[in-house]
C-alpha cells in the first residue's frame, strides 16, 4: 500500500526535503553514476509527488517525481526527476507514480501538453501513457534520452 502526497515546496517537512534529495542521489548520482548539479533552482515553484511505503518495517519514500509549470523549463509543462526507490521496484509502483502525475498535470495546467526528457530505454513505458517521442536521442550525463510529448 502506498501513501500518495502532492506537496508545494513550501509544505514539504524538513524530514520530506531530506527524503526526496535523498532519494535523488541514491538513485541519479549513485545507481546510475550521473555527476549532475540536482539543485536547478526550479523544486521551489514545482509540485511533488511522494509515494510512501512500509519497506523492511520502515516508512520510506518509494517513488517520487515533480510538476513543473508550463515555462518552467519547456514550453509545455513537465514531469521530472522521476524515481523508484530500489526496494519498490518491480511493484508497479512507477505506473501509478506517471499515472497520478499525468492525472495532477492536467488538473492543475489544463489545455497544456506535457513535455519529458525521458532515459531512452524507458521509451515503451512513458509510450503506453500516450508520450510520443520528438526527438533525436541524446546523451545527458552518459545516459541516452529522448524528449516526449503528450
Amino acid at each position: 500500500m502506498t501513501e500518495w502526497q502532492w506537496r508545494s515546496f513550501a509544505e514539504l517537512s524538513n524530514y520530506d526535503v531530506y527524503e526526496v534529495m535523498a532519494q535523488r542521489q541514491h538513485v541519479f548520482v549513485l545507481e546510475q553514476e550521473c555527476l549532475w548539479n540536482d539543485f536547478d533552482g526550479l523544486d521551489l515553484d514545482a509540485h511533488h509527488l511522494l509515494g510512501w511505503r512500509v519497506i523492511d518495517g520502515k516508512r520510506q519514500l518509494a517513488g517520487y517525481l515533480r510538476c513543473l509549470a508550463p515555462g518552467a523549463k519547456y514550453d509545455e509543462m513537465s514531469l521530472g526527476r522521476v524515481l523508484t526507490a530500489k526496494a519498490a521496484r518491480g511493484t508497479g509502483i512507477g505506473r501509478e507514480l506517471i499515472a497520478r502525475g499525468i492525472e495532477h498535470a492536467e488538473r492543475q495546467y489544463p489545455g497544456h501538453r506535457i513535455k519529458i526528457g525521458a532515459q531512452q530505454y524507458l521509451e515503451s513505458f512513458y509510450a503506453s501513457f500516450g508520450f510520443v517521442t520528438i526527438s533525436a536521442p541524446y546523451d545527458e550525463d552518459g545516459i541516452q534520452h529522448i524528449d516526449m510529448l503528450r
